[in-house]
């Protein structure tokens, strides 16, 4: 009997009304396969993809949602946005752990979970690779790095997994933090960096996400992959060649990385700026992927720089403003951030022209 046969045909996507599950939807759809998602959002989905809605905390639903399964694409996850250590655990842990036991009783063929790259929390040394240490510096990655370890007990009990783990994901339609870059930078005002902002920092497009997630469905066997982009830079040189880009008047400015770290954290903390922990122990870090097995066994490679990633994603973001603006009910990369603090830092900022 084929696998098809044995396994059903659908290919099931977790979080398929977030950033990426969307685009993950669209490329299955692409391809000629049958889709589900299970999510409590809304989305604009392609015709004939089923929804589910329901949080991937209800063990019972997700069952349901894997009948008939053949591929599970897992991307719900809380983000770090969220900043809610119980959920935190509850989503990115407890949720994988309700689809791994779904897919283990529906047989379902292969499950490709999303990860992070936080798990590796500000590494000693790069390019991260199969030998660097696991030491997720903040709740969100340690929560993720739960989940990656529950995927490996079920690779014991038969379960076909791969794990995913990008960098910071980039692309058209990303907002979240994103947008109030970018906005910043549609009204010309001056973008920090901390200390001299030479960090070297690896990005990965979506598309190229969705393209390493596809190829590990398709490949037999439990397997981890790191992905990102293969032509990238320092922060300073990235965010410069977006305002260059832009062309309204923005410069990238330095600010000071100590002071700037206390602040972030004294004010998330605080609750009264929008960025989270693992934002303040990254930004002013240096962290890359070493993709050279990913590329070897999955036969991908990435098609996008972070430049090309950053002005694709700023483009999109100024022909949809207006609809981003007024967008309710969307996950935490699909929607606009409240500035909170920011805002004032914003003005500071700008008395450095």
């Amino acid at each position: 009997m084929s696998a098809k046969g044995v396994h059903g045909d659908i290919h099931l996507v977790t979080g398929g009304a977030g950033y990426f599950g969307t685009l993950l939807v669209e490329e299955l759809v692409k391809r000629g396969k049958k889709v589900r998602i299970l999510d409590v959002h809304d989305a604009e989905l392609p015709a004939g993809v089923e929804k589910i809605r329901a949080d991937i905390r209800d063990a019972a639903a997700v069952e349901r949602a894997c009948e008939g399964v053949e591929v599970v694409h897992h991307n719900v996850a809380l983000v770090p946005l969220a900043k809610d250590r119980e959920a935190f655990f509850a989503v990115n842990e407890g949720g994988t752990k309700n689809l791994l036991e779904a897919a283990k009783k529906k047989k379902v063929r292969k499950v490709v979970s999303m990860s992070s790259s936080a798990i590796f929390g500000a590494p000693d040394k790069n390019p991260v690779d199969d030998d660097t240490p696991l030491r997720p510096g903040e709740d969100y990655g340690k929560a993720k790095l739960a989940a990656e370890d529950l995927c490996r007990d079920y690779v014991k009990q038969g379960v076909d997994v791969s794990i995913i783990r990008p960098r910071t994901i980039m692309g058209h339609g990303r907002l979240g933090i994103m947008q109030i870059l970018f906005e910043w930078i549609r009204q010309g005002r001056n973008i920090p960096v901390l200390g001299r902002g030479d960090n070297v920092y690896q990005f990965v497009h979506a598309d190229d996400l969705a393209s390493a997630a596809l190829a590990a469905a398709e490949r037999p066997g439990a397997s981890t992959y790191n992905v990102g982009a293969e032509k990238f830079g320092t922060m300073r040189e990235t965010l410069e060649a977006l305002v260059a880009h832009a062309g309204t008047g923005s410069r990238v400015v330095s600010v000071p990385s100590a002071p700037a770290v206390s602040m972030m954290k004294l004010t998330s903390r605080l609750g009264v700026s929008p960025l989270g922990a693992y934002h303040a122990l990254m930004y002013g870090k240096a962290m890359y992927f070493d993709v050279s097995r990913t590329k070897r066994e999955l036969g991908w490679s990435a098609k996008f720089g972070n430049v090309e990633m950053f002005i694709d994603s700023y483009e999109w973001y100024r022909r949809h403003r207006d609809e981003v603006l007024n967008r309710k009910d969307a996950s935490h990369h699909r929607s606009p951030v409240r500035q909170g603090v920011l805002s004032a830092v914003s003005v500071a900022l700008n008395f450095a022209r």
